[in-house]
């Protein structure tokens, strides 16, 4: 059976990264990063198996091309350090075809990456056979069901009201806040620290 491998990084400008350029050296192919002008070429890369982009329902089609999907996200992200996509390296079984890998692979990043709005660019690659790996490439914002961006992530305040603890969004507070809901901070109390209304 084969050896558990996964590792997980996050594409970031911050780190000199770029997502057309991630998206390229797991594609092996050549793209142009609209952010900042470079051709990334890596059409000379062996040991591409398989590759393919996945999309929510709310996506644009035009984005079933990997350059424009990832020059999207790399537009969407004004900072110099904005974090463009997660990227995540796992090994494959290779007790199991290329036609099981590719089901196995499309499932899992169905069930927990594209049901909850975030775009998927994957590839397998294998140079010796003995080695099959997937390189897969998530969006960092989901999409929400008008196909915008939503936050990558979102305050939620824990509030109480009649001895009842609750979470809620920043959008929901406003709402909590008319029904009787306080928001609670973090107090230091001797050297504990809970939680209180002000």
């Amino acid at each position: 059976m084969a050896i558990y491998h996964m590792q997980a990084k996050v594409v970031s400008r911050g780190s000199g990264r770029s997502a057309v350029a991630a998206s390229a050296y797991m594609s092996c192919s050549r793209m142009y990063n609209d952010y900042d002008g470079i051709q990334h070429d890596y059409t000379r890369k062996q040991g591409l198996i398989y590759q393919e982009v996945m999309l929510p329902p709310m996506a644009p089609l035009e984005w079933n091309d990997r350059e424009q999907l990832w020059n999207a996200v790399e537009e969407n992200e004004k900072t110099k350090d904005s974090r463009l996509a997660r990227e995540f390296v796992v090994a494959l079984p290779v007790e199991l075809d290329k036609g099981s890998n590719i089901s196995l692979l499309q499932d899992f990043i169905k069930k927990n990456f594209v049901d909850m709005g975030m775009c998927a660019d994957f590839a397998i690659h294998d140079t010796d056979g003995h080695n099959p790996h997937a390189h897969i490439l998530l969006t960092v914002r989901p999409l929400n069901e008008n196909g915008t961006w939503q936050y990558k992530t979102e305050k939620e305040y824990l509030c109480i009201k009649d001895g009842e603890e609750k979470g809620f969004t920043a959008s929901e507070f406003k709402t909590a806040q008319k029904q009787g809901w306080e928001k609670q901070y973090r107090y230091k109390v001797g050297k504990k620290k809970e939680y209180l209304t002000s």
